[in-house]
C-alpha cells in the first residue's frame, strides 16, 4: 500500500469552485478528501475559488481528484488549465467535458451517431412558444444548456406557462431547451474504467429529480437493482457506453437515461464530474458492484494517472 500512496504522490482534491453548484461540490470534495486521507494519501483541498490557478500551480500537486461542478469546473476550462499545467487530472479532456456539460450540442452529437434522445427545442426571446408547446406535448421540461443539479429547471404542465420558465432558465444560460417528456422512468448508469455500473432507478417523492430530491430530501427512492428486464438493463447499459465514447469521454462518469411508454431508452445527459455526497449516484451503483466508497477514489486516481502515461 506505501508503494501505491507514494506512487500517487502529493493529490489535490479540487471543489468549491464559483459555480451555482458550489456547495454542492464542497460537500463532493469534502468526502473524496475524507476517504483518500483515510487510505494514507497525501490529499489537501484545493478551492479554486480562493486561490486561483497560481495557486494551483504553487501548490505542487502530482494529481488532482476534480470533484468542482457546473461551469470552470466540469466544462472544460480546468480541464484546459491543468492540461497546459501538465498535471494529471480525474475525468474527461477538455473536449469531452465542453461537450457533455452543453445539452444542447451533446444531443445533436448523439442523433449524428444515430443515438436516440428525447424530442427537443431550442427557447429564445422571439420563439414561437404555444408553436413549441404543440411540438412537444405537456409536460414539457425547461432547462439551461449549461447547468447541472436541475438548477433552473421547469417542469410545464398547463398551456401557456412556456414563456415563463423559458424566462427561469434564461437567468442562469442564454441557451435554453424545452424537452419531451418520457413517462417510462428515470435511470442513470455509472461508468467507471470502461465498464458501466449497475443501472440505478430514481423515483422521486417530489413532481421531478430536482435539485431538493437530489441533495436536500430523504425520500427519494434510488433502486438498485433497478427491477428491469435483463435485457432492458443491458441495453441501457451499452447505450450509455455509446453515448460515453461518442462524447470522448474518459475514465468515469454518469449517464442519466430515461425510458418512455414503451420502455424505449433515450440518452439525456452525461455528468463528467459526477457528485460524491452521501446522496450521489455513482457510489451508490459502485457500492452495489462491491467497491466501497474509497476504492471507488481510488479506482479514479488510477485512472487519470493512466490517461496521464498513455498521453505523455
Amino acid at each position: 500500500m506505501k508503494d501505491k500512496m507514494d506512487t500517487l504522490g502529493k493529490v489535490g482534491v479540487l471543489l468549491g469552485g464559483d459555480s451555482a453548484e458550489r456547495e454542492v461540490s464542497l460537500k463532493s470534495g469534502a468526502a473524496v478528501l475524507a476517504a483518500l486521507c483515510s487510505r494514507g494519501v497525501d490529499a489537501h483541498p484545493y478551492d479554486p475559488a480562493s486561490g486561483g490557478l497560481q495557486g494551483l500551480e504553487a501548490a505542487g500537486f502530482d494529481c488532482v481528484f476534480i470533484a468542482l461542478h457546473g461551469r470552470g469546473g466540469e466544462d472544460g476550462q480546468m480541464q484546459g488549465a491543468l492540461s497546459l499545467l501538465k498535471i494529471p487530472y480525474t475525468g474527461s479532456g477538455v473536449l469531452a467535458s465542453a461537450l457533455a456539460m452543453d445539452k444542447w450540442r451533446s444531443k445533436l452529437m448523439w442523433q449524428a451517431a444515430g443515438l436516440p434522445v428525447p424530442e427537443y427545442a431550442l427557447l429564445s426571446a422571439d420563439a414561437d412558444f404555444s408553436a413549441v408547446e404543440r411540438q412537444l406535448g405537456l409536460p414539457i421540461f425547461v432547462k439551461p444548456a449549461n447547468e447541472g443539479s436541475s438548477i433552473g429547471i421547469t417542469k410545464v404542465k398547463t398551456p401557456g406557462a412556456l414563456q415563463a420558465a423559458w424566462r427561469e432558465a434564461a437567468r442562469y444560460d442564454e441557451l435554453v431547451l424545452a424537452e419531451r417528456e418520457l413517462s417510462g422512468g428515470e435511470f442513470t448508469v455509472g461508468i467507471l474504467g470502461g465498464r458501466a455500473l449497475p443501472v440505478i432507478r430514481i423515483v422521486p417523492a417530489t413532481e421531478f429529480y430536482d435539485y431538493e430530491a437530489k441533495y436536500l430530501r430523504d425520500d427519494t427512492r434510488y433502486l438498485v437493482p433497478s427491477g428491469l428486464p435483463v435485457a432492458l438493463e443491458v441495453e441501457m447499459q451499452q447505450l450509455a457506453q455509446r453515448a460515453f465514447a461518442v462524447l470522448g469521454c474518459w475514465g468515469w462518469g454518469r449517464v442519466d437515461i430515461l425510458l418512455d411508454a414503451n420502455q424505449r431508452p433515450y440518452v439525456l445527459e452525461i455528468n463528467t464530474s459526477p457528485g460524491m455526497t452521501d446522496h450521489s449516484l455513482v457510489p451508490m451503483a459502485a457500492r452495489a458492484s462491491g467497491i466501497e466508497f474509497a476504492d471507488l477514489c481510488l479506482q479514479v486516481l488510477d485512472l487519470a494517472q493512466k490517461e496521464a502515461m498513455d498521453v505523455a
